[in-house]
């Protein structure tokens, strides 16, 4: 085989952690360090012009440091006010409504002295009895407690994401209330929230919303029902699905019974009327089935 006919052997760079290793210093500092040896330290006019520029140079930081110095302490005033005034602007707040909070229940018993005055005893009780189950009224009686508390939650070591997994979500709060309701509780508070029939569990990111209100871990739902409202709820679904969140995720769930509890009553209770529609007459020489129509029920997922 000829020259011609012989292949060129192809020829491999060194990669970059390679050639770094093998020459750890910059070519660049290598040829100033022999022009250091051979030339020797710097004199006269060049010297001085060095020494110069490396003083300016540092002057010149040392004034920026200088400058950004004060900037810093002369505006920690303004913040320090500005924080101070939010502080108070928000403490003012919460005495308002505290103090709002206490005329609306004044005012709430003078309607209830008038009412009782004024319809006599056996409408004032039946009314008292609308209100309880409505949640207009506070209610005390006995039940279950149901606690529910978030398990750990880890972080990766590689993305840097927390595993919510073990967190309480609102279906688990949904499928407590429902199961709850559906063993004949009477009355349902969820961390001191009384829950109506328009009352809502929600998840707004991070934080649970009971009827537009943030709660926290732990979840204390109280209920006001039969005496065995406890043992049911453990024995229920809903009871053997938080036990195997605990069993696998390390989420805190217990079962209590309630003893002469006292629910509040709800606080911005919306109420909503309903009003008998009246169907269109048929059209002549059209016969309408027989039958009855069923609403269709609405299913309320709860849990993962």
């Amino acid at each position: 085989m000829t020259d011609e006919e012989t292949p060129a052997k192809r020829v491999y760079a060194p990669d970059f952690l390679t050639e770094l290793f093998r020459n750890p210093l910059d070519p660049g500092y290598a040829d100033a360090a022999a022009r250091k040896a051979v030339e020797g330290e710097p004199t006269g006019a060049r010297k001085w012009l060095t020494t110069g520029i490396s003083t300016i140079t540092l002057v010149a930081l040392g004034l920026l440091l200088v400058v950004a110095y004060q900037q810093t302490v002369a505006d920690e005033p303004a913040r320090t006010k500005a924080r101070a005034t939010l502080i108070d602007q928000v403490q003012k707040r919460r005495d308002e409504t505290v103090q709002l909070q206490d005329r609306a229940d004044q005012l709430s018993n003078e309607v209830n002295e008038l009412r009782e005055r004024e319809l006599g005893g056996a409408t004032v009780a039946r009314l008292r009895d609308l209100e309880a189950a409505t949640g207009l009224a506070a209610v005390k009686g006995s039940g279950a407690k149901i606690t529910l508390a978030d398990g750990p939650t880890p972080i990766n070591a590689v993305t840097g994401e927390r595993n919510t997994a073990a967190r309480v979500k609102d279906t688990d709060l949904q499928l407590a209330t429902n199961a709850l309701w559906s063993l004949g509780a009477e009355a349902i508070t969820v961390n001191g929230q009384r829950l109506t029939a328009t009352s809502t569990i929600r998840q707004a990111g991070e934080a649970i919303l009971v009827d537009f209100r943030p709660i926290t871990t732990p979840y204390e739902v109280i209920a006001i029902g039969p005496d065995d409202l406890a043992k049911d709820f453990e024995k229920g679904y809903a009871g053997r699905f938080f036990k195997q969140l605990a069993a696998k995720y390390g989420m805190s769930f217990g079962t209590h019974e309630a003893k002469d509890v006292t629910l509040a009553a709800a606080t911005e209770l919306k109420l909503r009327v309903a009003e008998p529609s009246t169907p269109p007459p048929a059209p002549s020489g059209s016969t309408s089935p027989s039958g009855s129509a069923s609403a269709v029920p609405s299913a309320s997922e709860g849990g993962r």
